[in-house]
């Protein structure tokens, strides 16, 4: 069927390079200086694996919001289409990835009047905006229109729901997401935070559970409750150089929720860099943030 628009997101939705260009995804790949030394994200799992190995031997990394110049420089590629563009960011809650995206296509369109330009927040981070990409891809090769695919990303943007958890909080704390007394307390006890998205999109710690058993299985819980249709839908699986655990962690999941099929991926560079090696996240199509954004109008 014939294609109207052309997709693209960040790197930091944490599909891979292999994924993108099987789906026609194109990425911006997002930059990071690992020891005082500046780097791309590359999005291939031999990549990553060298990176999380680094970080675990005591390498220090640095994040920053993809800038103007930089998205100036990637779209004017995706014009030889000669289709309208959809690009899809890293959500606004935790990064200004997406105001600077904002900013870069005023002055894109400036540039390139002949141009259709459509930037939406995914109000996301890692898979939960890379499972919405491979729906926008679904939705392109269907045949639907840019407008089409823009609505239905805005639209269904919150149904793409999150669950993190590591044992290893010392990342977290770097970044400010836990205290120190709050990452002394939880190492000594051996305290797992159950994190995930709200419907900003900003990173909060909703639950702690003692131990990895218990936490995987209070996740399962919460994802069994919250999933939509999951006998119909993938289960995302993310983890940060432990596909065992990830694996075990997916399997109890799906046993209780009864996911179709799961799908396997490296956490990138860019949310890595604040959570560590050893992190696990999980994200599916469920009803727990979209009730949340309810809950806060009233």
């Amino acid at each position: 069927m014939e294609q109207k628009f052309v997709f693209a997101t960040d790197s930091g939705c944490d599909l891979t390079a292999d994924v993108c260009r099987e789906r026609a995804i194109y990425p911006l790949m997002m930059r990071y200086e690992m020891d005082g030394a500046d780097c791309v994200d590359t999005m291939r799992p031999e990549d990553l694996h060298n990176f999380f190995t680094k970080m675990g031997n005591g390498s220090v990394v640095h994040t920053s919001a993809v800038n103007v110049g930089e998205y100036l420089a990637f779209w004017p590629e995706l014009l030889k289409h000669h289709l309208p563009i959809v690009h899809l960011t890293m959500g606004s809650g935790i990064s200004g990835t997406y105001q600077n995206a904002l900013l870069a296509r005023d002055q894109f369109l400036q540039d390139h009047p002949e141009a259709e330009l459509y930037v939406v927040d995914s109000l996301g981070a890692s898979m939960s905006y890379g499972m919405l990409a491979l729906a926008a891809a679904d939705l392109r090769d269907e045949g639907k229109t840019a407008q089409e695919a823009v609505a239905w990303l805005e639209e269904n943007r919150l149904l793409a729901c999150p669950y993190y958890t590591t044992g290893d909080l010392s990342y977290l704390y770097r970044g400010g997401r836990v205290s120190r007394a709050g990452m002394v307390v939880a190492h000594t006890l051996n305290i797992w935070p159950i994190l995930n998205l709200n419907p900003a999109g900003e990173l909060k710690v909703v639950e702690k559970c003692r131990g990895r058993k218990r936490t995987y299985a209070r996740i399962a819980e919460i994802i069994r409750d919250e999933a939509i249709d999951p006998q119909n839908h993938t289960l995302y699986v993310c983890h940060a150089d432990d596909r065992e655990q990830a694996e075990i962690f997916a399997e109890q999941i799906r046993e209780i929720a009864g996911f179709k099929d799961i799908f396997y991926s490296y956490i990138g560079t860019i949310i890595g860099a604040h959570t560590g090696p050893g992190l696990v996240s999980a994200y599916y199509y469920g009803n727990g943030r979209k009730r949340a954004a309810e809950a806060e109008k009233k």
